[in-house]
């Protein structure tokens, strides 16, 4: 597998990695009034997964691409395993695992007059999501890493599907991996490892962390700051 690295020396920046959004577009846009984010500047970096089961995916997707409008480059949106599920529903290829994981959400968000109409730009963001975003000391991911393996050798089923032969492997990465993927009712940290998808959808919170601090800031899905 190869996928696009992108190395970062200038230490003049913060990072911000957003977890799952799954169509919560309001508690999105909460979470990103309250991030410190010096906009152009800092990087921003969001885990996948942003449609199915929520209410608004369409939504969500609009504001990825305003974001990437705005400040280019600095706004850096990974693929999540659901990503990759909806680009197989369009073409035709397991349907049902789409419906079953929350694809009718989806569906419902892009239907208009009868007919589902997914504007080109949409699916031209999913074509380009990238699988993995490399700095010099992170490596960020949807689901994870297969210990033990070379990046460049990881496999696209396991960085966005893995999960507890990651996060629970005694394995001990060269870089701290950031993820999603897997809802926690509380941020996983460690030395390694931070897993940031704490199941907004599911009634729990939204989670950004600021690195290198480890600040972490969170929206819940009442908008409450935490």
């Amino acid at each position: 597998m190869t996928e696009e690295h992108v190395f970062g020396t200038n230490k003049d920046y913060k990072i911000f990695a957003i977890g799952d959004i799954h169509g919560c577009l309001w508690s999105l846009e909460k979470l990103l009034n309250i991030l410190p984010v010096n906009w152009g500047k800092d990087l921003v970096i969001f885990l996948g997964d942003y449609i199915d089961r929520g209410p608004d995916p369409k939504g969500v997707i609009e504001k990825m691409l305003e974001l990437k409008e705005l400040y280019g480059d600095k706004i850096i949106p990974l693929k999540g395993n659901h990503e990759w599920m909806f680009e197989r529903f369009l073409k035709g290829i397991d349907v049902d695992i789409f419906l079953y994981n929350g694809g009718g959400a989806t569906l419902k968000s892009y239907y208009k007059d009868g007919e589902l109409k997914i504007p080109e730009e949409h699916l031209n963001f999913l074509k380009e999501l990238k699988l993995y975003y490399e700095t010099e000391d992170y490596i960020f991911v949807h689901a994870g890493l297969r210990p033990g393996k070379k990046l460049e050798e990881q496999n696209e089923e396991d960085l966005l599907w893995i999960r507890e032969s990651f996060y629970f492997s005694e394995y001990k990465f060269p870089k701290t991996i950031v993820f999603g993927h897997t809802p926690f009712p509380i941020p996983l940290i460690l030395d390694d490892r931070i897993g940031i998808d704490t199941g907004c959808v599911y009634g729990g919170k939204l989670t950004a962390i600021e690195l290198p601090s480890k600040k972490i800031y969170q929206i819940d899905c009442g908008g409450e700051i935490i």
